[in-house]
């Protein structure tokens, strides 16, 4: 989420929308996280007083959540969003948290958890929430940081096509599989066959499973695209490429670890001053003038 929030403010060249509240949820899910864990528990007989509790806490996290889906998309709200593969990445996050955390209301629910336990739409909904959002979120941190870390570029084209096919991939593998949930399709099961009820998913497993092949393939496309581009990829020739604002784009265009040659910089203003005083953005390097306040 920290990263996704970074890369959404620098892509849209805005502050982030509500910095206090985005603060604030993030340490409301923190907490919430520790308190939910009996919702993977209301079948094995659980004490129904129990399970409402867990149900009233677990449906308690979708405010926070909901809060930082609201800051992130009021961010890019008429921003001037450049899409970058990091940016895309960061915004299919947003897009996969969003389904993920729609279809946890259904399972947060203890009676409607009963039917939907243990099937298919458990794996669509942590797979979307748990598996591909996370990482969304790290290739976006990736793409985002590789000219700081390398001194180069990864290349755009591929890590266009790494996007587009790794979210409609996951959308065409991981959507149908609610709807095998609802019908009852169980999960872990090497053979569905013995079930007639379940005869007409046979094609739609069929093609899940060619989707998913062509989805790891392109990941093992992004592996090539990172180890190429650390020795071939293009040399970065500005020190702050994406117009960021915050230390780690003052340091040295160089491979390796880029310390600060010299002193330390000093930090005078926040890291999102986008769009200030008729600038495109402002380092936090920069002193506060007399006529400016610090947010």
């Amino acid at each position: 989420m920290g990263i996704v929030s970074e890369i959404l403010a620098i892509s849209s060249r805005k502050p982030i929308f509500g910095y206090t509240a985005m603060v604030g949820s993030l340490f409301a899910i923190t907490i919430l996280a520790f308190l939910v864990w009996a919702h993977h528990m209301f079948v094995t007989g659980l004490n129904p007083f129990l399970g409402s509790v867990f149900t009233l806490l677990t449906l308690l996290i979708a405010v926070p959540s909901s809060i930082k889906v609201f800051n992130w998309l009021t961010t890019l709200w008429r921003g001037n969003i450049k899409f970058t593969p990091a940016s895309l990445f960061s915004i299919g996050f947003v897009s996969m948290f969003i389904s993920g955390g729609l279809t946890g209301i259904f399972l947060g629910n203890s009676a409607i958890d009963i039917h939907l336990h243990d099937t298919m739409f458990n794996i669509a909904h942590f797979h979307l929430v748990m598996g591909v959002a996370a990482f969304f979120a790290m290739f976006a941190g990736i793409y985002h940081w590789f000219p700081v870390m390398f001194g180069r570029y990864m290349n755009n084209t591929l890590g266009y096509i790494h996007f587009w096919i790794t979210m409609i991939g996951a959308y065409l593998i991981f959507w149908p599989m609610h709807y095998q949930g609802f019908a009852g399709m169980p999960r872990r099961y090497l053979d569905k066959s013995s079930w007639a009820s379940f005869s007409q998913f046979h094609e739609l497993d069929k093609m899940i499973t060619v989707v998913t092949i062509i989805v790891f393939a392109v990941q093992l496309m992004f592996v090539f695209n990172f180890f190429y581009s650390i020795y071939k990829g293009r040399k970065v020739t500005k020190q702050n490429p994406w117009g960021a604002t915050t230390l780690e784009w003052t340091t040295p265009i160089r491979p390796g670890h880029g310390n600060w040659d010299g002193e330390i910089p000093e930090v005078h203003r926040w890291p999102y001053d986008f769009g200030k005083d008729g600038r495109e953005f402002i380092p936090q390097t920069e002193p506060i003038g007399e006529n400016e306040s610090k947010h």
